[in-house]
């Protein structure tokens, strides 16, 4: 890319170097060890992360392994995959266009993304038996509840339909399903506190490409990052997927509202 500087570009060339070797790697994994296919992805997303320099801080408890989790959380930018996965071990909830982008749509297929098609009507109820399925197995996916990316400061309404996947997985049996809220602020660069314009300009919205965000991320030399995980929401018999959404809501509201101001919210 023009205008980048030599270490950026290096930077870019060991990504995209080190993504070939690992999409091999997942390759054979998939068809030999397929139990062991989230591994390699989630080295992909650190290996993507240090390439691109943003560093990762986190809070709160996230849910245990192999326990099943609806994660849901607020949507910033493309960088939010590599900034989750790098965590965990993790799907993602996508809407169908993704599926036939160049390149990225290939990666989320090798993670076992779930896409979603917005302009059939029923496609939600699929794609919740889908994400119910995997929870009911131990699997932890990631639903983006806003439905799109945002600007970095303000957090959209979060939209209820989706959460019918912890239905899907209580069938009829008693058990409950746990929604965990978890909140993504990209907070600054090289260690200094953005304000507004900072946090919009490292958002991936509206009508924005990918290659001169891409540009702007690398030239940033360093992104800082803080995910928060909120406290679990039990959803099922006593908490309707409504409330469910409303609660997981406010907890993300609050918890960006802290990481922006930097003191805790009243």
């Amino acid at each position: 890319m023009n205008g980048l500087s030599a270490g950026a570009l290096c930077r870019l060339l060991a990504l995209g170097t080190g993504t070939l070797v690992l999409v091999l790697a997942q390759l054979v994994v998939r068809r030999v060890l397929p139990e062991r296919a989230g591994t390699l992805p989630r080295r992909f997303h650190r290996f993507a992360c240090f390439c691109l320099g943003v560093r990762r801080k986190v809070e709160g408890t996230p849910p245990p392994r192999g326990s099943g989790a609806l994660v849901v959380a607020n949507h910033v930018s493309w960088l939010d995959i590599c900034v989750i996965g790098a965590e965990r071990e993790i799907s993602f909830v996508a809407k169908s266009e993704v599926a036939g982008w160049p390149v990225i749509g290939f990666l989320a297929d090798l993670q076992r993304t779930v896409y979603i098609d917005r302009q059939r009507r029923r496609a939600t109820a699929g794609v919740a038996a889908a994400m119910g399925e995997r929870i009911a197995a131990g699997e932890e996916v990631v639903l983006f509840a806003e439905g799109t990316t945002g600007d970095g400061t303000r957090i959209l309404p979060f939209r209820s339909s989706l959460l019918g996947a912890a239905h899907q997985a209580i069938g009829d049996s008693e058990a409950d399903v746990t929604v965990y809220p978890l909140t993504i602020t990209y907070t600054g660069r090289r260690g200094l506190p953005g304000g507004r314009i900072e946090r919009s300009a490292l958002a991936w919205y509206g009508d924005t490409e990918l290659a001169p965000h891409l540009k702007y991320v690398l030239a940033c030399g360093a992104v800082d990052v803080e995910l928060v995980w909120g406290a679990p929401i039990t959803m099922g018999r006593a908490t309707s997927r409504k409330e469910a959404t409303r609660l997981a809501e406010g907890v993300v509201r609050m918890a960006r509202r802290e990481a922006v101001t930097g003191r805790p919210a009243e």
